[in-house]
């Protein structure tokens, strides 16, 4: 989530920057100019006003020309700025540096021809830092009230390029000194922001995956999530309350249910004795009893198995596999089955106990639906952080939509009716794995019978 918030304020914070830096930036270059044509506005109005005296033809030149010609000659050799004093005809009354001469097209001409309308010339267009181009000022010089001349500057812009370059410099490490500091205060803020949110999906995922005592620290962040992280809480405070009851109710009733049922069977026994041996309806009677005990004692696994927390430890799967093939062995070779164990050593945590009763019930639910001549196989396998326990047989196997419901309480599919169970034992192995960690599944295996999974981490338990 950090990684979508984040850039989304990195960039809004740029184009904030970004509008308030090339405006200033333009500003910056537009005062620079503006400072250059006011400063040649100045020296044009200069030399207008000795030109304003300067003989003009046929009379002949006085001391004044003499005096406009040595400012306009010292005027190009300090600041290197070609000006000239030229008659409307587009004579040079006067002119440095001496080879420069009006031209016929061209900027310089258009000022010139502006100035003869008896107005300073347009302010010339912006000049930017990559543009080469000369900066031309033009004033008319008025005698009598009529042109008689015009002054012209052609100033270059290298100088005033530079300034603006630099200018902009200085806005560019200032935006990027800004920039920096408002992605350091936009890490701060998202990681104020996220860091409940961050919490509550850890505690969400240990919740998920059994560990109920989790709870979210209610420290830090804004105070609508920590509103959220204090609701959170007494939701799952309830919730494990509800989970509680659950398990006790189911706990105490099968232990309640245990003692009278045998009294009951016992009761049964007693009455079988009286009646002719061989009859059919003592005899069901006695059967149902003993399957209602069974459900009894699965009942009592299955809240024992999710009550329990698991006593996780370092273990050496493949051999904790290995002795309950072994001791399954005796059980297929007596139904005609061959059970197979492909047990390399390999480590994961887990609760020995746990994945032992685990591995029995589906050992045993695969050696009840594989006929006889039939081979059921259990391999040991390691990937990355897990590590897989699968067993195979080669039983009838389920359909799609038995798939997705092998595992729930109590369902068996209606083929299998006949086959003896409480349809808990798959509840009570999937119980099992989830307090230590782990998960079981189930798929198709061609060309037909079911492959089991059971998985187990690698890596040790987070604190």
């Amino acid at each position: 989530m950090r990684t979508r918030l984040l850039p989304l304020l990195i960039v809004l914070m740029a184009a904030v920057l970004l509008a308030l830096g090339i405006p200033l930036a333009v500003s910056v270059a537009a005062a620079q100019q503006q400072k250059v044509v006011v400063d040649r506005i100045d020296d044009t109005a200069f030399f207008a006003a000795l030109a304003q005296f300067v003989n003009a033809p046929p009379e002949p030149p006085g001391r004044r020309l003499e005096t406009l010609s040595r400012e306009l000659d010292s005027y190009y050799d300090v600041y290197g700025i070609r000006v000239g004093v030229f008659y409307a005809d587009g004579t040079s009354m006067s002119h440095a540096p001496a080879e420069w001469f009006l031209p016929q097209e061209g900027e310089v001409r258009d000022a010139f021809d502006e100035a003869l309308l008896s107005r300073r010339s347009d302010d010339p267009e912006q000049v930017w830092p990559w543009q080469d181009k000369q900066l031309v000022v033009a004033s008319p010089v008025i005698r009598d009230g009529d042109v008689v001349a015009a002054v012209v500057t052609d100033s270059p812009t290298g100088q005033m390029r530079s300034r603006i370059l630099y200018g902009w410099l200085v806005i560019a490490a200032g935006e990027t000194a800004a920039m920096l500091l408002a992605v350091g205060a936009a890490l701060r803020l998202t990681g104020w922001v996220l860091r409940p949110v961050r919490v509550l999906d850890a505690t969400t995922h240990e919740i998920a995956t059994g560990r109920l005592k989790s709870r979210v620290a209610v420290a830090s962040g804004p105070p609508e999530l920590r509103r959220l992280a204090r609701s959170f809480n007494e939701m799952v405070d309830h919730v494990e309350d509800v989970l509680e009851q659950q398990r006790a109710f189911v706990a105490d009733a099968s232990h309640q249910l245990r003692n009278p049922l045998a009294a009951l069977l016992l009761r049964i026994e007693l009455l079988a004795l009286e009646l002719p041996e061989g009859n059919k309806e003592i005899a069901s009677v006695q059967t149902e009893g003993k399957r209602l005990a069974r459900v009894l004692d699965d009942l009592l696994d299955l809240a024992l198995a999710e009550h329990a927390e698991a006593d996780l430890q370092l273990a050496d799967i493949g051999a904790l596999t290995a002795e309950r093939v072994a001791a399954w062995a005796p059980t297929a070779e007596a139904k005609g089955v061959r059970l197979v164990g492909n047990c390399p050593a390999t480590t994961a945590w887990a609760d020995p106990v746990t994945l032992s009763s685990a591995l029995d019930a589906v050992i045993d639910n695969a050696l009840k639906f594989t006929p006889e001549g039939e081979c059921v196989e259990v391999t040991v396998a390691s990937n990355g952080g897990t590590s897989t326990i699968a067993v195979v047989d080669r039983g009838p196997g389920l359909t799609d939509e038995e798939l997705t419901r092998v595992g729930d309480r109590f369902w068996r599919s209606g083929r299998h009716q006949n086959v003896k169970g409480s349809g808990l034992g798959l509840s009570i192995t999937r119980a099992l794995l989830a307090a230590a960690g782990g998960s079981i599944a189930y798929e198709h295996h061609e060309p037909h019978g079911l492959k089991v999974t059971l998985t187990v981490p690698r890596n040790g338990p987070t604190a």
